[in-house]
């Protein structure tokens, strides 16, 4: 009988191959995606951070198995330029037309969206994607910014104004016509808890009390009207909160929970006055709560460290083998939060994730020629400083035409009215009035941002080494508004239905402007 013999080399031959077929069965498939994203909601509101009076056991779930981030930002506090960071892994400021609410997004943008359905995943969306604005157009056919749509399905909703999409048999039916073996990204979009809100919702039919409310920001009057108003957004956002349970637990019944990777937060703060909008603690802070079974290290961590929306894109991306430049994006800013992920650390996590820089342009109309609100901004450790550019502008709009980049409220009303009835300006002034050029709070001891130390000798030093941060990083993003080219943003052209507001509402014309009350306009005011 004849004999093989074999080389040592013959055999080193075999161990390595087979070492990496083993190590190619060992690396995770990649991830499912499910990133769902409330409609106007402040961090603090949720059960996982200690809030009692608004219950989210979806959202303390997710935070439980997995992360709950303490210090989760966005850098632009307004429905459209928050969810164009988050789809584009960029800033505000480096996303030309799309840093403004309501604009034209640029072509060469693609989102992570569209690069992930170029490349192997099966992506779509419900309700709220991108918006608003126009999405444009490549090669004759209208760009579906967070994926094709699948809103079919209804249901009877519980107060008037919320939404009839049934979020979670949209997300089923997404799941149902997925190809076999294909990973999925869906972005569930709930208009949950944005404007408006039937009156009373959550005491007549959340069984909730005045009482409740644990704390008022000391920006508003502490009165049955606002609190009454805070319980009817807390009724929303456990709507929202509703269809996230209903989704994980499809998840679960389907054996895909394990390795899908659940994010859930917000596009901007809670669409009250001086929140939504704006550059304040409770404008840009944010919910955030992750979890992936398959891979995230140490589930139940709370991390402290800062993390920015533009950080979800270039997780997406990592996570699927694909860089920008393979996918055919532009350079993303934000970074991805593997180095997160795959720690076993809880607090602080990562030396150099220690700030957040912030900012706006144009939002809502209602100045004279469409301008906008510039700020640009850092957090970093206990501290915001701000720089507002044109002081001399009404930070929520002019009061003659209804204080535009302000939703229409009951707690709007009555803070209107404080100074029409009453002669009281404080609340007024802190809501609705015009601002300095510089700011700066220490937003551990002063969340509600009331102090500002900007003048104060004692914070001299730091403010000087977070504005010159700041301008330094900016200048390195090429930000025109740092760079002395800001009034590109105001030239922008407006998509929305009221162009030119303010000069047609003052030459006579009268235009409805649907996300204001009639009488949220002060024509006694005008300059």
């Amino acid at each position: 009988m004849q004999k093989f013999h074999t080389s040592p080399i013959f055999f080193l031959f075999i161990l390595i191959l087979l070492a990496g077929c083993q190590s190619q069965t060992e690396q995770p498939q990649r991830p499912n995606i499910l990133f769902a994203i409330a409609d106007d909601a402040s961090w603090k509101h949720f059960g996982a951070y200690g809030c009692d009076w608004v219950k989210t056991p979806a959202f303390d779930r997710v935070a439980s198995e997995g992360i709950l981030f303490t210090r989760a930002y966005t850098p632009n506090a307004k429905c459209a330029p928050s969810r164009s960071c988050i789809l584009t892994g960029r800033n505000s400021w480096q996303l030309e037309e799309a840093a403004n609410h309501s604009p034209l997004f640029p072509a060469k943008f693609k989102t992570y969206a569209e690069a992930l359905a170029e490349h192997g995943y099966w992506v779509g969306s419900t309700a709220k994607g991108w918006a608003p604005g126009d999405p444009g157009e490549i090669n004759g056919k209208r760009r579906e910014l967070t994926g094709p749509k699948f809103d079919e399905f209804k249901t009877e909703p519980p107060a008037k104004f919320i939404s009839n999409n049934d979020y979670a048999r949209n997300f089923e039916a997404f799941l149902e016509k997925r190809p076999e073996g294909q990973p999925f990204c869906f972005w569930y979009g709930s208009t949950e808890p944005h404007r408006a809100y039937e009156y009373e919702a959550g005491i007549k039919y959340g069984g909730k009390n005045l009482d409740e409310v644990d704390e008022v920001p000391t920006f508003w009057p502490d009165v049955d009207t606002v609190r009454t108003d805070m319980l009817d957004y807390a009724f929303e956002i456990e709507y929202f909160d509703l269809h996230l349970q209903r989704m994980l637990q499809k998840l679960e019944e389907l054996g895909e929970l394990e390795n899908t990777l659940v994010i859930v937060t917000a596009d901007n703060g809670m669409p009250f006055p001086r929140t939504k909008g704006q550059v304040y603690e409770y404008s840009n802070h944010l919910p955030l709560a992750v979890m992936w079974p398959d891979g995230i290290k140490n589930p139940g961590r709370i991390v402290h460290d800062f993390v920015n929306f533009i950080d979800f894109t270039p997780t997406y991306l990592e996570l699927a083998g694909l860089t920008a430049e393979v996918a055919g994006m532009q350079p993303v800013t934000g970074k991805s939060l593997t180095d997160i992920f795959f720690a076993e650390k809880d607090g602080n996590v990562v030396t150099d994730r220690d700030h957040i820089l912030v900012g706006k342009e144009r939002h809502d109309v209602g100045r004279p020629d469409d301008q906008g609100y510039p700020v640009r901004g850092i957090f970093k450790g206990d501290y915001l400083y701000l720089r507002n550019f044109k002081p001399e502008r009404w930070p929520k709009g002019n009061p003659e035409t209804g204080y535009l980049n302000c939703d229409g409220s009951p707690t709007k009303t009555y803070i209107l009215d404080t100074r029409r009835k009453k002669g009281i300006m404080e609340y007024w002034q802190l809501n609705f009035g015009k601002r300095v050029a510089e700011e700066m709070y220490n937003v551990v001891e002063d969340p509600f941002c009331m102090n500002n130390l900007a003048d104060a000798e004692a914070y001299a030093e730091l403010k000087t080494e977070m504005e010159t941060e700041m301008a330094e990083q900016l200048t390195a993003q090429g930000d025109p508004r740092i760079l002395g080219n800001g009034d590109i943003f105001d030239n922008y052209p407006y998509q929305g239905a009221v162009q030119n507001y303010y000069n047609r509402y003052m030459a006579g014309e009268k235009i409805p402007a649907g996300w204001v009350n009639e009488t949220d306009y002060d024509a006694d005011l005008m300059e």
